[in-house]
């Protein structure tokens, strides 16, 4: 064991799943949070749930983690909902949904890490941005381009605001990655929209690349594409 503890939002599935798994692997603790969740059998992992758009969640997140381990190392923003639909068919709905889990769930569950993390000056946050909010393309996706490219300044306003105080502030952008939500025959319309090359990527792209993020410590700021060269080629 590390003694260090990582806060991982949307962990039940999928990368948040990944995620607590290789960060348990490298012998820390997890606090892992999501909509429903059930409890660990690990005793090193706190199953926490809720709606991290509630800004309840977020104390309660950090609450629990402090009551259960003591002290908080990093948190990875992985909570996030995409919802296609062409700009002039969103409802209020979809917009208060989206808004509600990518940059509210985001705002309140950070602000409560960081104000821990500073307290014992160091941290590192690491946020879940899309490769689609900086490389658009034909695909109905303004919501999430608005949300995560709101993410990726965010990211780099934080890692300089926090600098002083030893917290790093990145991010991870994603681009077209094989999960259970969308396995490799959805993939199939993407024609020439692939990323160079020439496949989508896997949930283990994503978490190498967080991964690698933990283990630089003179990186902050930085908006890490894990996008098969995506980002490229615009």
């Amino acid at each position: 064991m590390t003694g260090k503890v990582a806060v991982i939002t949307d962990a039940s599935q999928s990368i948040g799943a990944g995620l607590v798994a290789a960060y348990r692997g490298r012998g820390w603790a997890v606090v892992a949070s999501a909509r429903t969740i059930k409890p660990s059998d690990d005793a090193e992992v706190l199953a926490v749930e809720g709606d991290i758009a509630d800004p309840a969640i977020a104390g309660r997140i950090i609450g629990a983690a402090l009551e259960r381990f003591g002290r908080i190392d990093t948190l990875v923003n992985n909570a996030g909902v995409v919802i296609a639909r062409p700009f002039t068919d969103y409802t209020p709905a979809d917009y208060a949904l989206v808004i509600g889990v990518n940059l509210s769930g985001f705002f309140w569950v950070t602000q409560r890490a960081i104000a821990e993390m500073a307290i014992r000056y160091g941290g590192h946050v690491v946020n879940v941005s899309a490769t689609l909010a900086e490389a658009a393309d034909s695909g109905p996706a303004v919501l999430a381009a608005l949300t995560k490219g709101g993410l990726a300044a965010a990211t780099r306003s934080l890692a300089v605001e926090y600098a002083a105080f030893g917290i790093r502030v990145n991010a991870v952008s994603p681009g077209v990655i094989q999960t259970p939500m969308r396995p490799p025959e959805s993939h199939k319309d993407l024609g020439g929209r692939l990323p160079r090359l020439g496949r989508a990527g896997q949930v283990s792209d994503v978490v190498d690349g967080v991964l690698f993020l933990e283990s630089s410590s003179y990186i902050t700021g930085e908006i890490l594409h894990i996008d098969g060269g995506q980002i490229a080629g615009h």
